[in-house]
């Protein structure tokens, strides 16, 4: 196990992908959301996924993942199942944007 901050493992792993939903397209968008989320779940070093929707008119929605180490989320990225449970999305997606970074810092809200 590599170093650790604020209890969690430093070597932890986010990911943020941004997706442009096309105009109409958000119920499609919201089915294969739910058959990647249920599929991940199951996955080796997942920790949690998030679904973010826009609050305005920009159907630019958000997902968001933790995963134990890189080595999870890219042993899960290049395994054979999954560019087959992805593909469905680019019916429903119109850009995307991928981001990984390493988490080295947290700040949990506290009650005073």
């Amino acid at each position: 196990m590599g170093a650790v901050r604020n209890g969690q493992p430093a070597d932890r792993l986010s990911v943020v992908y941004a997706v442009h939903v096309v105009e109409g397209g958000e119920q499609g968008f919201l089915e294969v959301y739910e058959r990647i989320r249920k599929s991940v779940a199951d996955v080796p070093g997942h920790i949690i996924d998030r679904l973010g929707e826009p609050i305005d008119d920009s159907r630019q929605w958000v997902i968001t993942s933790e995963w134990e180490t890189p080595e999870h989320f890219f042993a899960w990225q290049q395994g054979e199942d999954h560019q087959a449970l992805v593909d469905p999305l680019r019916e429903w997606v119109d850009h995307r944007q991928s981001l990984r970074y390493r988490v080295i810092l947290e700040t949990v809200g506290g009650k005073s």
